[in-house]
């Protein structure tokens, strides 16, 4: 098991992050390894909801369905799998000034002989977990 934590500060409210994260489609925009995500569903984004996601990791491609597990005013949980892992994303959101302080935190788990992959994981999703604290920053702080 792989676990990948960032804490950073963004400009927008509490509320308006868990409501832009909430819609995980918007991976697209602030995940750098997802190539596409799409809901599966319609109607309001509830626990429940979910989505097929497209990700590119270190050249090879993966996809996903990743369901809402979670969703308070502080806190969402995102789980996504497939045949060959499970990625439990947590973002817990509070207030921080007049912004807030998100932690993202992901758990991957490879399963079957792909665990035999656990070492190198740990370090492509160090580095993804970089950039993409860069990039939900700049898309956060871009809806303040």
């Amino acid at each position: 098991m792989t676990t990948v934590s960032r804490t950073f500060t963004v400009k927008p409210s509490p509320q308006r992050v868990i409501d832009y994260l909430k819609d995980f489609s918007h991976a697209e925009e602030w995940d750098p390894g997802t190539e596409s995500c799409t809901r599966n569903d319609t109607g309001p984004i509830q626990v429940g909801s979910t989505w097929h996601n497209v990700s590119k990791i270190a050249g090879v491609s993966t996809e996903l369905t990743y369901e809402l597990t979670t969703l308070s005013d502080d806190r969402l949980v995102l789980v996504g799998t497939n045949d060959t892992a499970t990625s439990t994303d947590t973002i817990t959101v509070v207030p921080h000034g007049t912004g807030s302080e998100v932690t993202y935190e992901a758990v991957i788990e490879m399963k079957g002989a792909a665990k035999l992959a656990s070492p190198l994981v740990k370090v492509v999703f160090e580095k993804i977990g970089n950039d993409t604290e860069e990039d939900m920053v700049r898309v956060l702080d871009s809806r303040a």
